[in-house]
This record gives C-alpha cells, structure tokens and sequence, in this order.
C-alpha cells in the first residue's frame, strides 16, 4: 500500500520513512527541491521534490496512494509572531485535507505537537483532555499547531474523513540533519559552563514516535489525538543525563527565573527597536520556566507506544552527529 510522506527528510520523517518501509508500505518521500538528503541515505524511498503547498504537485503525488503522513512544518521557535507560521501549519494542513480527501485517501494522519494540548506536572501531567493554554497561545509556533489540530477534528467531523493526530513531544535520535531538537545536544556538547532554565519538557526516541506513527495507522481510532511521550525530566536532569553518557556539558549552572525574564523583556524590546526576531523573548523566556510535562498513558494503551530510555536517544542521537561531522572537535 501506497504512503504519502511529507517532510520525509525531517529527523521524524527520515525515521517513519525507515519504519514503514521495514512495515512493507511503499513510501513516496516528498521533499523540497534541493533538500538535504543525507538523513534519507540507504533508505530509497520513492521521492517527490517539490512544495506540498503547490496543489498541482500534491494532485500528482497522491496519484495511487491510499494513507497520508503530513509530517512537514514549520517547527522553528522563532520569530514568535502567528503570522510566521500560519501559512505552512494552518493554511498547509487545510490544503493536504482537501486534495487528500479528492484523492480518495483512507487513512490521514496528520503529525501535530504535543504543545496543542496544556501541560502539567510530573504528578499530574496534561493528557488528550488538557484545555490549550492563554501562555501557549502566544506563541505563533503552538498556537498555529493547535489551529490545525481542530481543523483536522472538524474535517473529519465534517466530511466523515479519516482523521487521526498524533502529538509528539520532544524527540530526539539519529537522522537529525538539519539538525532539529537535536541543537539542544550541539549546543551542550563541549560547553564547560551549560546555563540551565528553571522548567523542564517531555523526551521521546524519535524511533518511538515513528512506530507510533506506524501503529496509528493501523489501530489509531479515526478523530483521535494521541500523546506520544515518555520521560518528563527538568533541564537539570536532562542535562545530567547527557553528562553522565559523554561528559558534556561539563558544569551545570542553574538561570534563576528574575535573570530569564529580564533577559526576555531585553529581547522582546530588541524585537520592537529593530524589527527583527530575537532568539529569546518574554514569551519564549516564559516557556523555559514552564514544566511542559505530558502523559503518554493512551498511546501506550491504544498504539503500544514503546518508551525507550531517553539515555538510548542521547547516545544515538549524539553517535549519528560524532559521524558525521557535527560535533565540536
């Protein structure tokens, strides 16, 4: 059976690519033209280039294929402004929607984030029925991920059309060329002094979410959204993880949240003097303090979400960058 990917270059798409390959789909890869493909090498899956926002290019590629992945996005942190993001994640997701359903497609799983629901703490952590929050809201990146989750859900409500969400959190693992989420592990490795936030996230091995992926699409339940989580941990407590594995980072120094949210407001007041995007600002500094913890408890129950040690993804992830080139000497 036919599977159309979009992003199949991205760390999540390069590893679903591999999973449903070994799971016998036939899998064509859309890619941008000229994409870095160095994720995607050995895997020879039958590529696409071009834009997934060219309606005539999508028509041509959903030729034969009976299940959609929508993988692509734009997932970078910043500029913050919803304006950056909506054309690719809201106005994007309409579109695979529409030619997907004229197509003929029977299964469309659209690859959402974890941050369209509301977190909570290690003891009660958010799950599929956490309302999205007033604070996630401000970012253009959450909002816009949230926006084109209830416009899958209303689409299936709709149209009677097989929807299925799946939220990751955040991954990591090898395949990471551009790289990703995976910049948390360049960013610390071969740092003496690691400044660290006071919130913290949930972790997942990025090959954990693409069997859920591949699972989802056999047993995901039509208009159902899906955590695919594992380990909440703290910055503190990642960070020590990676230490214990590789040595790096090699001193942990705790940000206190005053010093976060003053450097913040100095980004957001960078942002209105010059015009352009600051890598933190109040938003993004409110977000570090947060403890984005998530419960992966349904997906475990409906999908058999593996949860792999989040030790396993560093070392992977970190393996995969030492070969290839990009960690510091």
């Amino acid at each position: 059976m036919q599977v159309l990917l979009t992003g199949a270059n991205s760390l999540l798409g390069s590893n679903l690519t591999r999973k449903l390959l070994q799971a016998n789909y036939e899998v064509k890869a859309l890619v941008r033209e000229n994409s870095n493909l160095l994720s995607l090498e050995g895997a020879n899956p039958a590529f696409v280039k071009g834009n997934f926002m060219d309606a005539d290019l999508l028509r041509k590629a959903l030729t034969g294929c009976k299940i959609v992945v929508h993988v692509a996005a734009n997932t970078s942190q910043w500029p913050s402004a919803y304006e950056h993001y909506k054309v690719t994640n809201v106005d994007g997701v309409r579109l695979m929607l529409e030619e997907s359903q004229k197509a003929g497609v029977e299964r469309f799983i659209l690859v959402g984030s974890a941050n369209a629901f509301g977190p909570g703490t290690k003891n009660t952590p958010g799950d599929e029925t956490t309302p999205f929050t007033s604070l996630q809201y401000q970012s253009g990146y959450m909002r816009s991920k949230f926006e084109a989750q209830q416009l899958a859900l209303a689409f299936h409500q709709k149209h009677h059309f097989p929807v299925t969400v799946v939220n990751p959190t955040f991954m990591l693992g090898k395949y990471d060329a551009k790289p990703s989420s995976g910049q948390m592990l360049l960013m610390a490795y071969g740092t003496k002094l690691m400044p660290v936030p006071p919130g913290g996230k949930n972790f997942i091995h990025v090959e954990d979410v693409a069997n859920g992926i591949v699972s989802a699409i056999e047993k995901g339940r039509n208009g159902q959204c899906y955590l695919l989580a594992n380990k909440n941990l703290n910055y503190q407590e990642f960070f020590g993880k990676m230490q214990a594995l590789c040595g790096w980072p090699k001193q942990l120094v705790k940000v206190p949240k005053p010093l976060l949210t003053l450097a913040g407001q100095a980004g957001t007041q960078y942002e209105k003097l010059s015009g352009k995007p600051a890598k933190l600002n109040s938003i993004n500094a409110k977000l570090l303090q947060a403890n984005n913890y998530y419960s992966p408890a349904k997906a475990v129950s409906e999908l058999q979400l593996p949860q792999t040690p989040i030790e396993e993804a560093i070392k992977e992830a970190l393996a995969w960058f030492q070969e290839n080139g990009y960690l510091r000497k």
